[in-house]
């Protein structure tokens, strides 16, 4: 007899955490920051790693948060339950921008606000280009790694217009969706296991 699929066991070539990565909860993962979220990962070292809720959007925008951000009628994103009050951003602007880091393909992460501000003013960055966090997503040494070991976390990569598009709707069902395994069928459960 044929063993039954478990769907809610994640394959061990699944749970290789790296940097330009994402991490996708499992569908009914009992936490309210991460509940049904991608979590793009900009470092992942032996001490510890740091990522960006990709899809939830906060109800305040970027022009209304950041002083010299007036044309920028773009939303912020809530990047993670760690330091609410600090703003990050990822783009696409290279060493462009003086101080940015980079990630992954042509992800960055930083750089000189300063420059990013004078670029805006000057209509130079395109809102495909930059995004806006509040807060981020850590984890300490060896804490990601506990939490892979209890299936709480695919692991996949994307294309970077995911990662930088503001339009955050449905994105962990879009995602699952381009899978052509079992994680596809996760996008179709409701989020309380009690209803079918």
């Amino acid at each position: 007899m044929k063993p039954e699929l478990d769907l809610f066991t994640i394959m061990p070539e699944d749970k290789i955490p790296e940097k330009g990565k994402i991490l996708i909860s499992e569908p009914f993962l009992p936490d309210t920051f991460f509940n049904r979220s991608i979590v793009y990962l900009a470092d992942h070292t032996p001490e510890g790693s740091v990522g960006f809720i990709l899809n939830k959007k906060l109800d305040i925008k970027v022009c209304d948060a950041i002083s010299g951000f007036d044309s920028w009628q773009e939303y912020l994103s809530m990047g993670g339950p760690v330091a609410p009050d600090t703003l990050h951003y990822l783009h696409n602007l290279g060493e462009r921008i003086p101080k940015s880091v980079w990630v992954d393909e042509s992800i960055y992460w930083g750089g000189d606000i300063d420059f990013i501000r004078k670029l805006i003013k000057e209509g130079k960055i395109r809102k495909s280009q930059i995004r806006f966090f509040l807060g981020y997503s850590g984890w300490s040494a060896g804490q990601l790694e506990r939490e892979l070991k209890e299936n709480s976390w695919v692991i996949a990569r994307v294309k970077t217009d995911i990662v930088l598009n503001n339009q955050v709707g449905n994105t962990w069902k879009r995602v699952l969706r381009t899978f052509n395994n079992k994680y596809r069928m996760w996008a179709d459960f409701p989020e309380s296991p009690d209803m079918n």
